[in-house]
């Protein structure tokens, strides 16, 4: 197997995540056999340092490997949108800048009513959008000497095959470019980034990018000889991804700073509504669909009351029951571009209220997101229309139980707390040809039950999932 002394061979999954940076490790049968997870360095603006953050990666590695295990192949995936200017010897010149950071509305707001027109875009142009990072770093001192713009997500895989490229479902997240023609909005690109010259080529997610190549890593003996970078992407195709391999035809609702609904769909290019974002398909012909909403900016808000703040995390966690207002209409949650969060006219005082208010509008959102996937999912012939959860927010009952009693949609919760990265572990073992096992990998587990309150009453005619 090209490893070295008598180390095991493995495969490792990396999720880049907005809160944490997380490794996986597979065996060739699919079974996680180690794991690790730190803090994501940001600083202030909120933003990142890659080559700060490449170095914890690293760290990552070496301690997921010890001294059993050697690197067959590694896959990354995690945010979608950040990324730096970087040099001709991939030296980040400028800071990624968060997806969710404030001054990127100042910024949209300049560039948005100059973006030219285009059609088949993997989303609609919003202040989260790459292109809006591409505009804000070319302002950074430093930037008059880029070589290239790199995803945050690629960094460490950029440097470690030594070929700067760009995975499609991240390319996918910029609003310049054309999933369906796979090709570069030029205006947009030059209206932004400058020149097209800086962007590196595009490469489909789970196809070898090259050898894995670290004077650290390599120094340790944790790197197989033949060890490779295999091109990752954007978390939550990578992670539904590895819940198709699961279940096929399943739907991944993954809830963590934002809850994004994914499926991977058969169809090469499906016709889709607003209010879906498409990605291309991972390792086949036909497309990722995704539905995002707010989620932890808008419990952020409400939780700026700090009574109301507690009453959520009651009723999360299971020891509160919700009351009445769970199936109203008096939060108005904020969406995605921006928009705030606001209680209607006449909402509750009481912060028991006003938390069963917020938790009930955020799960009616989330409904309608799974419902919209579903309705496409059928579309597309799939068989299967279970909904799996994931994320740190399908491990709180509470949430689940809201979730159930708002929508009557039925879940399994994932145990895997990790499945974005295990996803990418499972591109990598696919990669090298092991055929390794997506059940042992994923394990789901019973969905947790905690009191409810009141529940949904479904209208006649009102479709719901398949069971």
């Amino acid at each position: 197997m090209g490893t070295p002394s008598a180390r095991v061979g493995v495969v490792l999954g990396v999720d880049i995540g907005s809160t944490n940076t997380k490794v996986a490790a597979l065996d060739e049968d699919g079974r996680v056999v180690a794991r690790a997870r730190r803090a994501t360095p940001r600083r202030a603006g909120p933003s990142v340092d890659a080559a700060e953050l490449f170095d914890l990666v690293e760290e990552l590695v070496l301690e997921v490997c010890g001294e059993r295990f050697a690197v067959r192949a590694v896959c990354a995936a995690g945010v979608g949108e950040d990324g730096v200017l970087v040099d001709e010897a991939l030296r980040p010149l400028t800071p990624a800048l968060a997806w969710f950071a404030p001054q990127r509305t100042g910024v949209f707001r300049e560039l948005q009513p100059h973006l030219a027109p285009a059609a088949d875009l993997g989303t609609a142009a919003d202040p989260a959008r790459t292109l809006v990072g591409w505009a804000w770093a070319r302002r950074r001192e430093g930037a008059e000497r880029a070589a290239a713009w790199l995803s945050l997500t690629d960094y460490a895989s950029c440097r470690w095959s030594a070929s700067p490229f760009l995975s499609d479902t991240l390319a996918a997240r910029t609003a310049a470019w054309q999933t369906r023609g796979r090709r570069w909005v030029e205006e947009r690109v030059r209206l932004t980034l400058g020149t097209r010259e800086l962007l590196p080529p595009v490469v489909r997610t789970g196809l070898p990018v090259g050898p894995l190549r670290s004077e650290r890593l390599g120094g340790a003996g944790v790197l197989a000889d033949d060890a490779v970078v295999v091109a990752g992407g954007h978390d939550h195709p990578v992670g539904g991804w590895g819940v198709d391999r699961l279940s096929p035809g399943a739907i991944l609702d993954s809830m963590g700073t934002a809850e994004v609904v994914v499926f991977q769909s058969p169809a090469p290019h499906p016709d889709v509504p607003d209010g879906t974002d498409t990605a291309a398909g991972i390792r086949s012909d036909g497309t990722t669909l995704l539905h995002v909403e707010e989620l932890a900016r808008n419990v952020q808000w409400a939780s700026g009351d700090t009574a109301v703040g507690e009453a959520i995390q009651r009723i999360v966690s299971g020891e509160l029951a919700p009351d009445e207002h769970l199936l109203t209409d008096a939060f108005l949650p904020g969406a995605a571009g921006g928009a705030e969060p606001a209680y209607a006219p006449g909402a509750p005082e009481a912060p028991a209220s006003r938390a069963s208010a917020v938790l009930g509008a955020l799960a009616k959102r989330s409904g309608q997101a799974v419902q919209a996937i579903a309705e496409q999912a059928e579309q597309a012939g799939a068989g299967d229309l279970a909904v799996h959860t994931a994320g740190g927010w399908a491990r709180s009952p509470g949430w689940i139980a809201v979730k159930q009693a708002v929508t009557g949609q039925p879940v399994t919760v994932l145990s895997e707390p990790e499945v974005t990265a295990v996803g990418a572990a499972l591109l990598a073992a696919a990669a090298c040809g092991w055929e390794a096992d997506a059940a042992r990998a994923l394990a789901p587990a019973p969905a947790p039950t905690a009191p409810t309150g009141p529940t949904r009453h479904h209208r006649p005619g009102t479709r719901l999932l398949r069971r």
